[in-house]
């Protein structure tokens, strides 16, 4: 009976232990938590990485993006510069080639003030400025010997009217006549400008031509009363009325004309012959002498002819002695002309205040 309690009890004992072992939790290992921890920061950490990394390469991929149309760019730059410099070599073969003999005293003026003066090869023996046409003009005009303008191989031949038989020889002619005002003149500037090559600086040369004879005007305007003058083209008294070109500068710097009486009807064409009794009468102010160079004629010669000793003009010293060239040809040098003009009468109404 004893025994069998004893069993029993042992029994219940064993049980009760194994229901306690079942219940025992395992036990937490801190170290494994750590480790899971850190392996996620890393993978975080990484991943951010690859992040910055796909950024760094779109930020490369927009680099070589932006170096490919730079490059681009440069590319075309530089083809836009081939271009330039192949325009600029075709102009100066093509200014090499052409080769120009000028008829014309004004023409050549024009040529060598837009800068055209190195195509110039050969001009008339009146065509004496500048200085360097000297050295090559010696073709007669009068009468002209096409075959020897030929003979220069000219590709462009200028002149103040048409020349026969010049197109046969497949010679260009630029023909330009004496100008009317000073809209013409400008104008062929222009014309020999964009015959050369020179367009820019041709007009350049018209604008500082313009902006000058506005300032010579603006003076003018401001003078009171009204000046006359005599203009004499030669010693057997030709002179010019106030239709012509340069009677209309005359006019323009506010003197009066003692000619026009002379040529009312225009049957002279406004260059009448004028004798010494009609200049006696008109007593003109000023007398211009536009035959200093070709005749000789100054201050001295005039008071020496018959009756011109009581000329008021004479008498008061205001004969001004002009160069011939300036004021017969329509080139930028008019404005020369006009300046010396323009101080003339200046000079005599100070006087006259005085």
């Amino acid at each position: 009976m004893k025994f069998r309690v004893l069993i029993a009890l042992v029994a219940l004992a064993l049980i009760a232990a194994a229901c306690g072992g079942d219940t025992i939790s395992a036990p937490t290992v801190s170290g494994d938590t750590d480790e899971s921890s850190e392996s996620d920061e890393a993978m975080e950490d990484d991943a951010m990485e690859d992040e910055e990394s796909d950024e760094a390469m779109e930020d490369d991929a927009m680099e070589d993006e932006e170096s490919d149309e730079a490059m681009e760019d440069d590319a075309m730059e530089d083809e836009e510069s081939d271009e330039a410099m192949e325009d600029d070599a075709m102009e100066d073969e093509e200014a090499e080639e052409m080769r120009i003999v000028s008829l014309s005293p004004t023409a050549t003026e024009m040529l060598f003030a837009v800068g055209a003066g190195d195509l110039v090869v050969q001009a008339d023996l009146n065509s004496n400025y500048p200085a360097e046409v000297l050295d090559i003009a010696s073709i007669s005009t009068f009468p002209l010997n096409l075959e020897e303008v030929a003979g220069f191989e000219p590709t462009l031949v200028l002149s103040s009217s048409p020349i026969d038989g010049i197109d046969a020889l497949g010679i260009e002619n630029m023909v330009l006549p004496a100008a009317t005002s000073f809209d013409d003149i400008y104008s062929q500037i222009e014309q020999v400008g964009a015959a050369t090559g020179y367009i820019g600086d041709a007009a350049e040369v018209v604008a500082n031509m313009q902006a000058d004879v506005e300032a010579v005007l603006a003076v003018s305007a401001d003078r009171e009363g009204s000046l006359t003058y005599y203009h004499e083209l030669d010693p057997t008294l030709f002179s010019v009325t106030s239709s012509t070109f340069i009677g209309q500068v005359y006019t323009m710097l506010g003197l009066e004309n003692v000619a026009d009486a002379a040529d009312a009807d225009g049957a002279a064409g406004g260059f009448p012959q004028l004798n010494e009794e009609f200049l006696v009468t008109a007593d003109p102010d000023i007398i211009f002498l536009a035959d200093t160079k070709c005749c000789e004629q100054n201050a001295e010669t005039v008071a020496a002819r018959p009756g011109w000793d009581q000329l008021s003009a004479v008498l008061n010293g205001n004969i001004v002695e002009l160069n011939d060239d300036i004021a017969s040809r329509w080139s930028p040098r008019l404005v020369e002309f006009m300046q010396v003009v323009s101080e003339s009468v200046d000079s005599l109404e100070a006087v006259a205040a005085n």
